[in-house]
């Protein structure tokens, strides 16, 4: 049966949150291998964008890994993101602005941040919610963690949307 987020321990959340870094790795990448085979400059550079944000991601789940072997050790977690009722911080390709080649110039870049700044404001929004709602101060602390990874990854966003706009 599965469970809500907010239900879950701290050892719990944090393997999870890991989980779901490493899987949106795995979503970017294959966001780029499609735009890659399209061929045009456009999708190239939406390709570039989407493999560091794989990369990212991926750097993502390494630190909350470590987090997690830091604070569990080799503790093991039989509990994943199947075993959980929401979704949370997933990239989708559902804006067909993302396709549009009729776009301003230079605007592919932008269009690709925007998917990812979606998926992260949404798990900010999610882990920030859940640490002003849990009783647990253990996990309220954990929660409040994620939110502030995820604001990070934002601010960093926004500003590669600042720069792209600036260059295009």
């Amino acid at each position: 049966m599965k469970r809500s987020f907010l239900s879950l321990s701290a050892q719990e959340a944090l393997h999870v949150a890991a989980f779901i870094e490493e899987r949106n790795s795995e979503i970017y990448h294959h966001f780029a291998e499609m735009f890659v085979s399209f061929q045009d400059l456009d999708s190239l550079e939406i390709a570039g964008v989407l493999w560091e944000m794989a990369a990212e991601e991926r750097n993502h789940g390494t630190r909350l890994q470590e987090r997690y072997t830091a604070l569990y050790g080799q503790a093991a977690c039989a509990i994943t993101e199947a075993d959980i009722l929401e979704t949370i911080e997933l990239p989708q390709l559902n804006d067909q602005e993302i396709f549009d080649s009729a776009a301003a110039p230079g605007a592919a870049r932008s269009r690709a941040l925007k998917i990812a700044l979606e998926a992260e404001n949404q798990a900010r929004s999610f882990y920030a919610e859940l640490a002003a709602t849990t009783n647990n101060p253990e996990t309220r602390a954990l929660y409040a963690e994620l939110s502030s990874l995820e604001a990070d990854h934002v601010g960093s966003i926004q500003r590669r949307l600042s720069k792209s706009a600036q260059h295009g």
